[in-house]
């Protein structure tokens, strides 16, 4: 049973390309190194052919994983969600409560996140905590760590 899940267009033109380059470099690629392992002879005690089978069940893997998210990733347009409110696509800037340090998240979907940019899931605790939300609420997130606590500044898109 596949559920949906909403993705901007840059995350689902990601999983486009990564598909893409799984499928024209890496899959020959394997293909090729297969071919290379069995010239050796017995594949049984072939380690080439072992660690060539292992990469090729990696490859397809991730080729079907994507295949499947793109499939039931729906394309949000960001035009049509409220500008004033945390959604997918939003830049949230925040202000700790006890430290009073500012940090600038952007709410994207599981596949774009990347904690080093400042990209988070809104399926992660912060995420989560913060979608639908508007400038001026407060927020208080449990995470692993204990308990956070933010005032949300301002929300933007783009």
């Amino acid at each position: 049973m596949s559920t949906h899940s909403y993705i901007t267009r840059a995350g689902y033109e990601k999983l486009e390309k990564e598909l893409q380059r799984l499928m024209s470099v890496e899959r020959p690629a394997v293909i090729k190194s297969l071919a290379h392992a069995r010239s050796y002879g017995d594949l049984a005690e072939n380690a080439e052919y072992a660690a060539a089978k292992e990469r090729q069940l990696q490859v397809e893997s991730k080729i079907n994983a994507i295949s499947q998210r793109l499939a039931s990733s729906i394309i949000i347009d960001e035009s049509m969600i409220p500008s004033d409110k945390a959604y997918l696509g939003a830049t949230v800037r925040l202000k700790d409560k006890k430290t009073g340090e500012e940090i600038t998240y952007r709410l994207v979907s599981t596949v774009e996140a990347d904690f080093n940019e400042n990209k988070i899931s809104t399926e992660s605790p912060v995420g989560r905590a913060l979608l639908g939300k508007m400038a001026g609420e407060a927020v208080e997130i449990t995470v692993p760590a204990g308990k956070l606590s933010y005032e949300i500044l301002s929300i933007s898109r783009g």
